[in-house]
Formats: structure tokens, C-alpha cells, sequence
């Protein structure tokens, strides 16, 4: 049982300015290269959705300001073949998870209010907005029935009394109480509510039914779950979703997540994927009702296995793993108009591309390329999809791709003005061959106006995760153009442990944290640094989460290749970070259980704290105070250790941070140290004068 504090929050409404594009302070371009506060000038596209329809498009662009040390989001529509964009809504607050309704005439999204957040609806060119809900506490997210005579919608229910209601005559206690695991979890402790699913009347909101009444169980699944884990059926009277039906220690240690099908005339669930141990997410019900496709890994606890792509026959009650003889990952499912083929992205040497899979043929094609990631993708209409894109130098953008000639057109352009104004740095795919006689493939990032006459410093980055491909992202944080334009050349690995070349190479860092992947991250700089433009007297090694983990272990097996290191959220010692983690399925899989186990699994043998008396090299420790997923004493202990030595060392904490810096200005900061630090350990006085 959990029992929480009774303290009540207020939605407090104040008149504050508009952020927008307009609105906000132009960054000095003088220096033609990126830097953090371009950075943060950038608009972030988001929830690209197409109308029913098929002609035209719905997406959110965020505008941050940073002397507001805040963001906000609005809503825009556009043609699927491109054009001017009409923006649709100008508000103080962000308009968030927008859709169309089912019949097109109108948009519909989430907005904040002294009601808490309520669903708001508006004609397409933003006229005529209104509140369509006005629900106690407000809504977390919701989904039109195709028919459009019920909406569903996700809101927080108490399930757990608080201190207050225990406790009358102590109400300006704030103690927490707790008789079970998972009591806290990513960035936020429990509060004795869980998130239900609820199915009410549309437009009246009456007769709301609770699909998980009295159950302590979360619609959608924490921490980052959301409407993607429900999907209407056409006929209107049934939908799918995603629960974990486990609680408590049961809940932390495994990953067996499971795909409901709920009839909304007789108020009953079947679960449909109970064959299944492992995650079960994300369904998609084709538009003629009769299939489901979702992805699903077959391993409980395994959180990181391939993601298979599954397809369920409602007519017959069968399923299929249509993915059996493709040894890739399969996400981000739409279907075709026809139902007769899922479209979906899916990693493939350390880019992600479109695929589609034809059920009749069972053949699954690759229809992108390049060295690029496709992020989403949405069918449109005259044999279009809608997709994202990244590259390393460019943030996220609107495609179009045609199916029939395969074609491939940019037709967003929201920041291109902005990149305009500066120089990237150049992408180069190196593959480098490691010490078991494997090829391994390597971004080597550039700094802008190369000169490959000079020589300069070179940063080795360490993938978090431990399996995240090190693909074609664009990072708000970790960002490769912004390490080149501070001079540095960035080699990133797609070391052992990652998706993209097959399950053998993604699964085997399972407990061999220290072992060939490590030497694959040494085979990858060494590899660059025999190149003359490489300063071999210049090299740091950087990275966060795992790669925080790996900075750790290099620290005490570098053999003097790095001047400095930078680790940010990473595990320093292996038994405490056990003991305070709250995921545990991901500890008793990646490192194969805890530390008291007999005999002891042999990863606790690589903790990095075991090696700390090797330590001689200069080190930033980051961490946030709200990192539950790697608590920030894990960087105490390595910064202390430092310390106790005589390393130079500096610690950077952010108290109201979690495992990753999101706010502005903590970002902003974030960066600012993170080069003074390696500015003055890898660049001579003459260079760092000429940065200035």
C-alpha cells in the first residue's frame, strides 16, 4: 500500500507573453557555426498527423526562450504536397497531442487551464476553438471512435488513501509511506493515483465507463506512455490497449505488457497476447477491422530485445510473427488504405528507414535510403506517405515520399532560414574493423571548414542505453554539430550492443558490460586518431547513462589514450546503483541479477568502481537530483573518488533535473560547462583565446 502526502495543487492562470517565433531574441549568427543558444532557437516539429482525408496535414512546432527559460507549442496545417503553412492556433499555453476528427471538419487537442487540461476543438484554419470537455483534474490524453459517438480518454483516479485522509490532525505532513516497489519511478515518486482508461458519449461526455475500475493497474504504461497504446476498431464499439496487469515488486521486474481488446457492449476485456511474456505494445488496427498489427519481444525483463512485427486476425483469433526471417526491429506501424500492407521504420546499419510489408506476398521491402533517420511515417492520400526526418546536421522536417516512383520531397521548411545562416560540419561513414575481425560502422563528425592540413582534438562518444543505435539523430542535448563547431572531431561508434546489424551483435553486451564493446569504443579511436588531422595528444571521451557507465570503466583502462572524460548519469558502482534502481527487469537482465545472487553474476566483476585506484586523468561527473533511473549518487561517489585522489574534477548537479537536462537555461549551462571543460584540458591557450 501506498500512502502520500495530502497536499493540494492549484492551477494558478497568469497573463504572461506569447513565445513564439516572433516573439523571441535572434542568436548572434556572426560566427557562421552552432552554438547553444541557435540550438534553442530551432522550432521542434512534433505529432504530424494526416486528415482522413489524405490532402493535408496537422503538426506542432515548439518555440523555446530561453530568457523565459520556457517553451510553447503551436498548431499548423499544411498540404501533403507542400506549401505555405496556415497556423492554427496563438496562445499563451501549448496546444498538445493534436488530431483530426474523424470527420475532418474539425482539429482537436489538449490545452492547459484553470479546469486543468481539457480537450479543445477548432475549425482547420483555427476559427471557432472551444472546450469540448470539462472533466475534474483534467486529461492526460484521449482518441476520437471512428463513428465518433464515443471518445476515450486516459485521467489519473486515486487508488491509495493519502496521509491526510489517514492522518486529520496532521495535514501539513509531507511523508511519504511505502510497502512496495516500484514506490518511484524515472523522475517522479508514487503518489497513490494511476493512470485509467475512460470511454465516454461524444460530444456529451456522459456514461464515461472506467476500463480498469478499482485496478491498480496504468493505461497508458509509465513513463512515457501514450495514445499509441490504444487503437479504436472501425465498427465503433470496440478498441485495444496496452497494460501491464502487475503490481509492486511483480511491476519492477518485468517487462510482460500486454494488448487488451475491449467490447464496450457487454463491458468486457479479452487479452489477446497472453501467449506472450515479453512487451506486447503500440497496436494498430487495420481500417477494414479485420487485422492488428503491433510490436511485441518475446523475452520478460529483456527491454531491448527485437521488436517483432506481429499481425492479429480477428476473424479467426490467430497471430503471426510476420517478421520471423528479418533480423531488424519493426515500429511505428501504419496501414495502407487497402489493408493489405503495414508500413513501418526500422533501424538498419545506423540509419532508419520506410518499409512496408505486403500480408498477401509476406514480402517486406525497403522503400527509403540514404544516411538519414525516418522517424514516422503516415499514409496519405494518391499513393503518398508522410514522414519525419533527421541527419545529424538537420533537426526534424516533414517528407514526402511517392510510392509509386519512390521519390522523396522535403516540403516543411521550419528551420531552414535559421540553418542558413550557419555552417555545418560534414558526416563522414567510417568502417572500422575490431579486434574479434568484425566490421563495425563509425560516424566521424567534422568540424565546419575543415582543413585537413591542421590537426585537431577528437572526442570518442559513448552511447547510453546500452542498445541505442548511435543512428542519424538530431540531439537537443548530445548534439555532434554543436561538439564540431567548438573544433572538435567527433567519433561515434556503433559499438557491440546496438540495433541496426542483427540481434546477434544488439544482444551480445548483455552481461559483458566491460567486454567486447568496450574494445570496440578503443578499436573506433584508435582507428581515427592514425589520421594526420587527428591530434593523438588531444583525445576525451565523453558520454551519458551506459556511456556514462563506459566513461567510468575507460577512465581505468585507457592506458593514457584520453586527456579528459565527461560522464553524465552514469553507473559508477554496480551494487548501489542495484540496490537504488527502480526498473529492475533491466538490471536482472543487462547484468544478470543482484549483486547477492550466488554465485555472483560476473558483471558486478566490471563495476568502475572496483578500478577508481587506476584513475589519473582529469573528469567531469554530471547529474540530476530527479534521476531515478540512475540515482545521482552513482556521480557523488565517482566525484568524491576523484577528489580523494587529487584528480582534477568538477561535479555539475542539477537539482530538479532528471536523466536528461530539459529545461533552458540548465541546458544552455549544461553546455557552456561541458566545453570550458574540454576546452581547457584538450585545446592549448593560444586556440582557446582564438574561441573566445
Amino acid at each position: 500500500m501506498i500512502f502520500v502526502n495530502g497536499c493540494k495543487q492549484e492551477h494558478k492562470s497568469k497573463t504572461q507573453a506569447i513565445i513564439d517565433k516572433e516573439s523571441r531574441e535572434v542568436p548572434d549568427f556572426s560566427k557562421g557555426v552552432m552554438d547553444e543558444k541557435i540550438l534553442w532557437y530551432l522550432g521542434r516539429l512534433s505529432d504530424v498527423c494526416v486528415s482522413p482525408d489524405g490532402k493535408t496535414i496537422l503538426y506542432a512546432v515548439t518555440y523555446y526562450d530561453y530568457r523565459e527559460n520556457k517553451g510553447n507549442t503551436e498548431l499548423y496545417t499544411m498540404p501533403v504536397e507542400g506549401g505555405e503553412p496556415v497556423r492554427v492556433t496563438v496562445s499563451e499555453n501549448s496546444e498538445m497531442q493534436p488530431v483530426w476528427r474523424p470527420d475532418g471538419k474539425k482539429v482537436a487537442y489538449l490545452l492547459a487551464g484553470d479546469n486543468g487540461t481539457q480537450i479543445w476543438e477548432s475549425d482547420p484554419d483555427g476559427k471557432n476553438a472551444k472546450a469540448v470537455s470539462s472533466l475534474d483534474g483534467g486529461i492526460d490524453g484521449f482518441g476520437y471512435s471512428p463513428d465518433m459517438k464515443r471518445i476515450c480518454y486516459f485521467k489519473k483516479v486515486r487508488l491509495e488513501p493519502t496521509i491526510e485522509e489517514l492522518y486529520h490532525d496532521l495535514p501539513k505532513t509531507n511523508a511519504m509511506i511505502y510497502d512496495d516497489l516500484m514506490y518511484r519511478h524515472w523522475n517522479y515518486w508514487a503518489d497513490g493515483t494511476y493512470s485509467h482508461l475512460f470511454v465516454a458519449d461524444y460530444p456529451s461526455f456522459e456514461n464515461a465507463v472506467d476500463l480498469q475500475e478499482g485496478k491498480k493497474f496504468h493505461c497508458p504504461n509509465p513513463p512515457f506512455g501514450g495514445m499509441e497504446e490504444v487503437s479504436w476498431h472501425p465498427d465503433g464499439n470496440r478498441l485495444v490497449f496496452c497494460c501491464k496487469t502487475l503490481s509492486g515488486k511483480d511491476f519492477a521486474e518485468s517487462t510482460n505488457t500486454d494488448i487488451f481488446l475491449y467490447d464496450l457492449k457487454s463491458g468486457t476485456a479479452a487479452n489477446l497476447t497472453e501467449f506472450n511474456k515479453g512487451y506486447d505494445m503500440d497496436p494498430v488496427i487495420s481500417p477494414d477491422g479485420r487485422k492488428m498489427a503491433w510490436w511485441s519481444m518475446k523475452t520478460d525483463g529483456f527491454e531491448s530485445e527485437k521488436h517483432r512485427l506481429m499481425v492479429y486476425d480477428f476473424e479467426t483469433g490467430s497471430h503471426e510473427d510476420f517478421s520471423a526471417e528479418f533480423d531488424q526491429d519493426a515500429t511505428n506501424f501504419s496501414w495502407s488504405e487497402d489493408s493489405r500492407k503495414v508500413y513501418f521504420t526500422s533501424c538498419k546499419e545506423a540509419t532508419y528507414q520506410i518499409y512496408s510489408l505486403d500480408l498477401e506476398s509476406r514480402v517486406i521491402e525497403q522503400i527509403t535510403d540514404g544516411d538519414c533517420d525516418y522517424n514516422t511515417v503516415a499514409v496519405a492520400c494518391n499513393g503518398r506517405l508522410v514522414a519525419t526526418r533527421t541527419t545529424h546536421a538537420n533537426p526534424s522536417e516533414i517528407f514526402s515520399i511517392d510510392l509509386k516512383d519512390g521519390s522523396v520531397s522535403k516540403i516543411s521548411s521550419i528551420n531552414d532560414e535559421v540553418l542558413g545562416k550557419i555552417t555545418h560540419g560534414e558526416t563522414v561513414k567510417r568502417w572500422v574493423k575490431t579486434t574479434d575481425g568484425k566490421q563495425m560502422l563509425v560516424w566521424v563528425i567534422l568540424p565546419p571548414n575543415f582543413d585537413s592540413t591542421k590537426k585537431y582534438p577528437a572526442l570518442l562518444y559513448c552511447q547510453g542505453g546500452p542498445q541505442l543505435s548511435v543512428s542519424q539523430f538530431f540531439s537537443y542535448r548530445w548534439n555532434f554539430q554543436m561538439m564540431a563547431a567548438h573544433g572538435y572531431i567527433v567519433v561515434a561508434p556503433n559499438r557491440r550492443g546496438v540495433p541496426g546489424f542483427g540481434s546477434e551483435w544488439n544482444d551480445q553486451i548483455s552481461g559483458d558490460y566491460a567486454g567486447q564493446n568496450m574494445k570496440d569504443y578503443l578499436s573506433a579511436i584508435d582507428d581515427v586518431a592514425r589520421e594526420p588531422y587527428v591530434d593523438k595528444e588531444r583525445l576525451g571521451c565523453v558520454g551519458a547513462s551506459y556511456g556514462g557507465f563506459s566513461v567510468y570503466w575507460l577512465a581505468g583502462h585507457h592506458e593514457k589514450r584520453f586527456k579528459t572524460f565527461i560522464a553524465h548519469c552514469g553507473m559508477f558502482n554496480l551494487e548501489s546503483w542495484y540496490a537504488t534502481t527502480e526498473e529492475l527487469f533491466f538490471a536482472n537482465h543487462d547484468i544478470e541479477g543482484p549483486y547477492w545472487k550466488q554465485p555472483q553474476p560476473k558483471t558486478y566483476s566490471f563495476s568502475p568502481h572496483k578500478f577508481v585506484g587506476n584513475w589519473d586523468t582529469p573528469i567531469l561527473v554530471i547529474h540530476g537530483g530527479k534521476d531515478f533511473r540512475i540515482p545521482y549518487t552513482e556521480g557523488m561517489q565517482a566525484f568524491n573518488a576523484a577528489q580523494i585522489q587529487g584528480i582534477p574534477s568538477r561535479f555539475l548537479y542539477f537539482p530538479e533535473e532528471c536523466h536528461f537536462v530539459s529545461s533552458p537555461q540548465n541546458s544552455m549551462l549544461w553546455q557552456r560547462e561541458f566545453f570550458r571543460w574540454l576546452d581547457h584540458w584538450l585545446k592549448p591557450d593560444t586556440e582557446k583565446q582564438a574561441a573566445r
